[in-house]
């Protein structure tokens, strides 16, 4: 395999990663609104004294599904940056340099979870559950 050919296969390997990752972020995104949902259908069911407390509760797992998602887009971010490197080169050796991607500035892992695009979805999410909580209080 010549040095150009190795180039556009470590280029597909990286862009496989960087797939999977994004469809993981994707599934991330539609189990938090299952759970979501699955919550207000179990709130509307149960005792209304203790609902409005388990609707905080339910904050919890949404936090962790944030906190999971922007850990997802981190690290496609970083891969991004890999791939990004690879493209400019002329020959590879296959390496996947994450740790050089974490030393550029901004890829650090609270830039991706609090990114514009994590902060509206999961905020919204947080906001309906208050807002839940507080009409059931």
């Amino acid at each position: 395999m010549d040095s150009e050919d190795r180039v556009v296969k470590h280029l597909e390997i990286t862009q496989g990663v960087i797939n999977r990752l994004a469809n993981n972020s994707s599934l991330i995104k539609g189990w938090s609104m299952t759970v979501l949902a699955a919550a207000m259908l179990f709130l509307a069911r149960i005792d209304s004294s203790i609902s409005s407390y388990l609707a905080f509760a339910f904050i919890v797992p949404v936090c962790g599904f944030w906190v999971l998602d922007g850990y997802f887009l981190w690290q496609e971010r970083l891969f991004r940056g890999i791939y990004n490197d690879v493209r400019q080169q002329k020959d590879t050796d296959f390496k996947m340099d994450v740790p050089k991607q974490l030393a550029k500035p901004g890829n650090q892992w609270r830039n991706a979870t609090f990114s514009l695009t994590l902060n509206m979805f999961y905020v919204t999410e947080l906001i309906f559950l208050c807002s839940v909580a507080m009409i059931l209080h």
